[in-house]
């Protein structure tokens, strides 16, 4: 083993409530280096039970520097089935293309809440990156 360990940085926010039938995102802040994100959770204050019909879907986007990208590096459908218990942790799955995980400093990454037809109430709750420097 080397006498340096990978360098990872976590970035965290807080993501308002969203209602049902509505969409939202949030700036979870700016990469502090050139690196790739290697996990993404969020944990809700209460119980968000997915449904097939009306569902809704959490996404982490890389919006680039300018504001404008639109690169999926995580995301998590709230199906039947698919729950996020109050106050655990929820892993969204982050993409099986690895180019779309790499994130270049100062890159702005931010949580979308989409509904499916007429959506579920997303809690909201703590939103947590980790990105390990290339």
């Amino acid at each position: 083993m080397t006498d340096q360990a990978p360098l990872v940085k976590k970035l965290t926010a807080d993501a308002d409530a969203v209602a049902k039938g509505s969409d939202g995102s949030i700036a979870v802040g700016p990469a502090p280096f050139a690196g790739k994100v290697t996990s993404v959770t969020v944990t809700p204050p209460s119980t968000l039970t997915g449904a097939n019909t009306n569902s809704r879907t959490l996404k982490l986007i890389n919006k680039g520097q300018s504001g404008s990208g639109t690169n999926v590096i995580a995301e998590k459908a709230f199906t039947s089935g698919v729950n996020a218990t109050a106050f655990d942790e929820t892993a969204l799955t982050l993409s099986g293309t690895a180019s779309k995980l790499e994130v270049a400093e100062g890159d702005v990454l931010a949580l979308e809440s989409v509904h499916v037809g007429e959506g579920l109430a997303d809690p909201g709750g703590e939103v947590q990156v980790k990105i390990t420097r290339a």
